[in-house]
């Protein structure tokens, strides 16, 4: 029988796991009926319920991202519930149609359960990465700027 993987190892598993651009086993962290908020997308959906959900959303990135991501100044916050840590990081980030390197802030709060995430509110600066794409105008537009 595998020990369990405690909520501070999922989180270290899920960040290697997308620093190393292996998106296709990222769903596997997650819990069958697991719901991730990504709470300042600034266009499109903000939740994603279920596993399968999420194995689709990890497919569609791993197909249409452009950055390259490595991760600095990891912080790791135990809290008073042990299914609870709260992860503070810095992506250093290398877009590779523009050419631009920056760094993007980046907060999680994850709840995990018998090794697996059931709940995360995501809170990362998706606005950076919009504006070093060159994706501006599309998101103004998107807003329903001109």
């Amino acid at each position: 029988m595998s020990e369990t993987l405690s909520p501070r190892e999922v989180f270290q598993k899920l960040l290697k796991g997308i620093t190393e651009g292996r998106f296709s086993e990222l769903a596997e962290l997650y819990a069958e009926d697991a719901v991730v908020e990504t709470v300042f997308e600034p266009v499109g959906p903000r939740r994603f319920e279920g596993r399968a959900v999420l194995q689709e959303r990890f497919a569609e990135v791993s197909v249409s991202s452009p950055v390259e991501l490595s991760s600095t100044n990891v912080v790791i916050r135990e809290t008073d519930d042990p299914e609870v840590i709260v992860a503070e990081w810095t992506y250093q980030v290398h877009h590779r149609v523009t050419e631009r390197n920056f760094e993007v802030a980046n907060i999680q709060v994850l709840r995990v359960r018998d090794g697996l995430i059931v709940s995360s509110r995501d809170f990362h600066d998706h606005l950076a990465l919009i504006v070093a794409g060159g994706n501006l105008p599309q998101l103004v537009a998107a807003l329903g700027g001109k």
